[in-house]
């Protein structure tokens, strides 16, 4: 499902060079939950931007679903993305004036596409939204800042899901309801690329990928 070959990205830093991924390649079977590890600044961000059509790399490619994503013209790459893949952040990048059923709807303007109103509702109800749904971000707690940017991602019913850091500011109870939903979406067929350094974490992947600092 995702191939990524040979990918090198390069940043420039106060004039020195910094490869945060150097000649890279990875293959992700569809329907695998695969964990990214790393220490900070080996280059996991990187990669997961890259798998998601948000960071063109320097060389190389990353295909998915046998289409080139670096090849495709912006604006197709922008509904190719919104179709194909889900994203949740460690800073939940929601939208501050709008609440919280509208921002789980905003995925529907770049799909170009009705929102699943049944989906909505049960996602609503599986990540315990219902309470909170007019709240705007100011107004919820971190957990429930990164159920509804769980929501967000989930609406469409992605190919896969990418996510960074998503348990991070997160308790113990809401760490688990992320992870029952994730193993949930994994269990309907869908592929999951999950970036953490919790190691208990990442031990219930199906499988580990260690970058190192180059």
């Amino acid at each position: 499902m995702i191939e990524i070959k040979n990918i090198t990205k390069i940043y420039n830093k106060e004039g020195a060079e910094v490869r945060a991924l150097d000649d890279y390649s990875l293959s992700i079977e569809k329907g695998e939950f695969v964990a990214i590890q790393g220490a900070s600044g080996c280059g996991k961000t990187t990669l997961l931007l890259s798998i998601g059509g948000l960071l063109s790399p320097d060389k190389g490619s990353v295909v998915i679903n046998g289409n080139a994503v670096y090849d495709m013209p912006v604006e197709e790459r922008t509904v190719f993305r919104a179709k194909t893949m889900g994203f949740v952040f460690q800073q939940y990048h929601l939208i501050p004036y709008l609440n919280v059923l509208e921002n789980i709807r905003v995925p529907a303007l770049a799909a170009q596409g009705e929102v699943p109103e049944e989906r909505l509702e049960m996602l609503i109800k599986t990540l315990g939204l219902k309470e909170r749904i007019n709240h705007t971000p100011a107004e919820l707690s971190a957990g429930e800042k990164q159920r509804t940017a769980l929501a967000r991602a989930l609406l469409f019913e992605p190919d896969i899901l990418l996510a960074d850091e998503i348990t991070g500011n997160l308790d113990e109870k809401n760490v688990e309801i992320v992870m029952n939903c994730l193993f949930e979406y994994q269990k309907a067929g869908g592929t999951i690329v999950l970036v953490s350094h919790d190691t208990a974490l990442c031990k219930r992947a199906d499988r580990i990928e260690e970058l190192t600092v180059k």
